[in-house]
């Protein structure tokens, strides 16, 4: 590794977060159809489901943030394919740069791209009447468990975007991603499910996840659930990680 990674690194940041910052509407669009979800289902389907919270909005909004971090890491995708075929690697590559801050440029414009549009989530949220008694650690530990979940699935759209042929075949990973919490204990409890349902829901990445915000902005013990879905997020983190950087090597030798 170059002795001057971080410097590289910061450079190429700088440059990917120029482009995010010039063209704002990503992070808009990312943000749009989340929040309409949670208008749908606040405002039309929220009287009907009873998760025996006060307000539905606060059960749905963790649920809410991980549907627009799965969507948010599309774009990373679609930013590393279009700088692969574009031919701007042969061209970084053919300066004294350390070739992994290419990478990382593109992993840590998603952590900020993401967490902005995360912060315009949470303000439509408190809008529409979000609120909770977390204090300063638990909205620190909420921050941490949600940057560790777009680290991880960034990683995985890094292998999408050097993998891809096309630049729908970038995009498209994110899919699957995105649907996830729909069968999770986002939307719902999960012993309102018939029970094959509800064995997927229980023993998938998200249900975890969305039950340890739960329970942080309710200010509950969180149990297991927060070492679960730290081994999720950790175990994808380290998967797509192995595997992105043994694409990227052969696409660069």
């Amino acid at each position: 590794m170059s002795s001057h990674f971080f410097t590289d690194t910061s450079v190429l940041l700088g440059r990917s977060m120029r482009h995010i910052l010039r063209s704002a509407d990503t992070i808009i669009t990312t943000a749009i159809t989340p929040i309409a979800m949670m208008l749908l289902f606040v405002y039309v389907l929220g009287g009907a489901i009873q998760t025996g919270t006060d307000k539905y909005v606060n059960y749905l909004l963790p649920g809410i943030m991980l549907i627009a971090i799965a969507s948010g890491i599309a774009y990373t995708a679609v930013r590393l394919f279009t700088d692969l075929k574009g031919g701007i690697f042969e061209r970084f590559h053919s300066m004294p740069i350390a070739r992994s801050s290419v990478l990382w440029a593109h992993v840590l414009t998603s952590l900020v791209a993401n967490a902005l549009t995360v912060v315009i989530i949470v303000a439509v949220g408190l809008l529409m009447g979000f609120r909770t008694s977390a204090g300063v650690l638990a909205w620190l530990a909420v921050a941490g468990i949600l940057a560790l979940f777009t680290l991880a699935l960034t990683w995985v759209a890094v292998l999408a975007g050097l993998s891809a042929k096309s630049v729908d075949g970038a995009a498209g990973f994110s899919y699957p991603l995105i649907f996830l919490p729909f069968i999770s204990s986002a939307f719902v409890p999960t012993n309102t499910m018939p029970s094959a349902v509800r064995y997927f829901a229980e023993h998938q990445p998200v249900t975890s996840i969305v039950n340890t915000i739960q329970d942080l902005f309710a200010q509950r013990p969180v149990g297991n659930d927060i070492w679960i879905a730290l081994a999720w997020c950790l175990g994808i983190l380290v998967l797509g990680y192995v595997f992105a950087m043994s694409s990227y090597r052969r696409k660069i030798s």
